[in-house]
């Protein structure tokens, strides 16, 4: 059937273009697709199919607001293949959004921009956003959207298995979209480590600083790996203040608050929280629900509700626990040809589940007790004396000792960097005072407080449980 209606095909269009932005709509629609409005829905034409699943994954609100507007009511949106059809980023080299727009590494100053190398496996559009990684994944957005971003660096911290990879490889993915001849480059604190030490050894620190203080976009993940390595903390510091003085942006993640993160230069430590510093919790029962949902989905397999309940249940700590009871769960039926019910996953996860206990975190209970205390988690690392931060430490020393398997040098680092010694004595406080169930004094906003050894430390169980 002939195209009609080519006034309403205009006007959808340009609204559009007024609701995902001029540079999306040259990218993606200008000369790369071809909108004809039938009497029975709105088909679009584009090259390949990755295409069109990019516009619908990514657009397909704006373009029902559009047919709204124009039209006065919604309509079905088919897509067909047209390969003539060419996006508007092909125009300027050999870049295929397909294929190398996607970049594991976007190329060093010193490298052809039409580098292909295999995309990085995480995405924006796969991170499931619930209410405790909203605002996360919003800063993440809005680092993608806009080219000069209102906040650099951008740090992420939390435990392990949130998401804090996911963001910074799908911050990477997207601009690799949107700004395909954009310099960036993902690497862990490892990593950066490693290259650093070999540019060293081979003479080639020059190729190095090129590589890494050049680029428009620098992500690395644990951060938190130099610790105690002041060499590095000074290379990594000048890398910094290279990319930042250009304007260009950093992104960050590490298990712990800038503030909280032990043998740390304090130069390290202010540009960190210059930025914009947000914490990402494990996410909540709803959350896990919709990310085993999305992973099944991906898997093949269509799991039932009470099961999905059930795993989201009893697996709370992180995303990569879920994601392994429901891979677990799926060989089991596989192997003994059954469907996925309640009564195999209670039998196939049962010894999963059960060494599956929440993980604490120092800093966790640094956090917690902070806020028992009405202090700043950054006073427990700090070297105040006060009688309530030194209180409210000695109890994060003993907390720490009792809830994870870190030794006292291990924890005195955690806590600031103090010497073992300092551990071994605050929990020896905590325990006399255990003992002898002594009133404990601190001042607090509203005055001083006076409360049983025993209570305070049974507030603190049940505050980090």
């Amino acid at each position: 059937m002939e195209a009609i209606f080519t006034d309403e095909v205009h006007a959808i269009q340009e609204h559009i273009a007024k609701e995902i932005g001029a540079q999306q709509y040259q990218i993606w629609f200008r000369n790369a697709a071809r909108l004809d409005l039938r009497e029975d829905c709105l088909e679009i034409a584009v090259a390949n199919t990755f295409i069109s699943q990019w516009i619908q994954g990514h657009f397909e609100k704006p373009i029902q607001k559009a047919l709204q507007v124009v039209l006065g009511q919604s309509r079905s949106v088919r897509y067909a293949t047209d390969p003539s059809l060419r996006p508007a980023a092909r125009s300027n080299g050999s870049v295929n959004h397909s294929a190398s727009a996607r970049r594991q590494n976007g190329p060093a100053p010193d490298e052809p921009a039409g580098r292909r190398i295999q995309p990085l496996k995480l995405k924006l559009d796969s991170f499931i956003v619930g209410a405790k990684n909203e605002l996360a994944f919003n800063a993440a957005k809005t680092v993608v959207q806009q080219e000069k971003s209102p906040f650099n660096p951008l740090f992420y911290h939390g435990g392990y298995g949130v998401g804090k990879t996911h963001l910074l490889q799908g911050i990477c993915n997207e601009i690799a979209f949107l700004r395909p001849q954009s310099r960036w480059l993902y690497v862990s604190a490892e990593d950066f480590a490693n290259q650093y030490v070999l540019a060293l050894k081979t003479r080639k620190l020059d190729a190095f600083r090129r590589r890494f203080r050049g680029l428009d976009l620098l992500a690395i993940d644990d951060i938190h790996f130099l610790s105690s390595k002041n060499a590095m903390q000074e290379e990594f510091l000048h890398t910094f203040n290279s990319i930042d003085l250009a304007g260009k942006q950093i992104v960050l993640a590490s298990d712990a608050h800038p503030k909280e993160i032990g043998a740390l230069c304090e130069k390290l430590v202010n540009r960190f929280v210059s930025g914009m510093v947000v914490r990402i919790d494990p996410p909540d029962f709803d959350t896990r629900c919709r990310i085993l949902l999305r992973r099944a989905e991906a898997m093949g397999h269509t799991v039932r509700q009470d099961v999905v309940e059930y795993i989201a249940g009893a697996i709370s700590s992180n995303v990569r626990e879920l994601e392994g009871a429901l891979l677990k769960l799926a060989a089991y039926s596989s192997l003994v040809g059954g469907k996925m019910t309640l009564a195999a996953a209670q039998e196939a996860l049962s010894e999963h589940i059960a060494r599956t206990d929440p993980v604490v975190h120092s800093s966790d209970i640094a956090a917690c007790i902070a806020e028992f205390f009405q202090i700043k988690p950054a006073d427990i690392y700090s070297a105040r004396k006060e009688r309530t931060v030194s209180l409210a430490r000695s109890m994060a020393m003993y907390l720490t000792r009792r809830f994870t398997k870190m030794s006292f040098p291990e924890i005195g680092k955690a806590m600031g960097n103090k010497n073992h010694a300092t551990v071994i004595l605050a929990c020896r406080k905590v325990e006399e005072a255990l003992q002898r169930n002594s009133q404990l004094r601190w001042r607090s906003p509203e005055g001083f407080r006076c409360v049983p050894a025993k209570e305070v430390l049974d507030r603190l169980i049940e505050k980090i449980s």
